[in-house]
């Protein structure tokens, strides 16, 4: 088991060879984060991947945000299926070859058919939502409820403040933002998979954080109760190419 270096996590950022499988714009992003327990963390994941830390220290992050002009490489955009909102709650990990990537504990959307594709042939923890996002004078109302847990709501009210630096590689920003590889596991199969991203380097904003809740961290199995993020950042988003996911070797 191999800890990634910083010159790993700079690689992570460059564009593989391959040709992407589709396209996406991610907007609005909120980056709320908590500091956790190592061990907590270790204790929730499948064998062959790691806690990545920062400094010795673990984070989980609730990351709401836009899925926008989704495609596949070779079509055009469809309308009522290319856009939609998605929510997050993930950790950082890395595998044996030290490379570090995100790993889901769930990821809420209101688009049936793209739930579907993703858990059929990704093997993401998708989840049906209803979920709604309007622009008002304070910022952005974002409020997100799985249908199989309709009682509970995560709303968030968040608009984007001043600009801020590129995180520098080495940064908790950079760290906890600068994300190109995702990890999977099929169950059935025992086997973990990776896939890879595509961007620019996320144009940072301060994040004026008016509300938050975490209901979906408790549907992870965390228990934050009231505690405040630790770390929060805004972007207002980023186009990027999707590589396929493959089984880790």
């Amino acid at each position: 088991m191999r800890i990634p270096t910083l010159n790993d996590r700079f690689a992570a950022t460059q564009r593989p060879d391959a040709s992407p499988v589709m396209y996406q714009r991610w907007s609005e992003l909120l980056f709320l984060h908590w500091e956790v327990s190592a061990g907590e963390i270790a204790a929730t994941l499948p064998e062959g991947l790691y806690p990545d830390l920062h400094e010795g220290k673990a984070w989980l992050g609730l990351v709401p945000f836009y899925m926008q002009n989704i495609r596949p490489r070779f079509l055009p955009t469809v309308p009522g299926i290319s856009n939609f909102l998605e929510m997050n709650v993930r950790t950082y990990v890395h595998d044996d070859q030290g490379r570090p990537g995100v790993w889901f504990y769930s990821l809420d959307a209101n688009q049936s058919l793209a739930v579907a594709l993703a858990r059929q042939f990704f093997h993401l923890p998708y989840h049906r939502a209803e979920m709604k996002a309007e622009q008002q004078e304070n910022g952005i109302h974002y409020a997100c409820t799985r249908k199989s847990l309709p009682g509970q709501t995560s709303r968030f009210v968040y608009a984007a403040g001043e600009a801020l630096p590129s995180p520098t590689p080495g940064s908790l920003e950079y760290f906890l933002v600068e994300r190109y590889y995702l990890f999977a596991h099929h169950k059935r199969r025992m086997k973990n998979s990776i896939g890879q991203v595509n961007h620019v380097p996320y144009p940072l904003v301060e994040a004026k954080v008016e509300h938050w809740s975490g209901e979906a961290i408790a549907q992870a199995g965390f228990d934050i109760g009231e505690r405040q993020p630790d770390h929060s950042v805004m972007s207002r988003g980023v186009d990027v190419s999707i590589f396929a996911i493959e089984p880790v070797s």
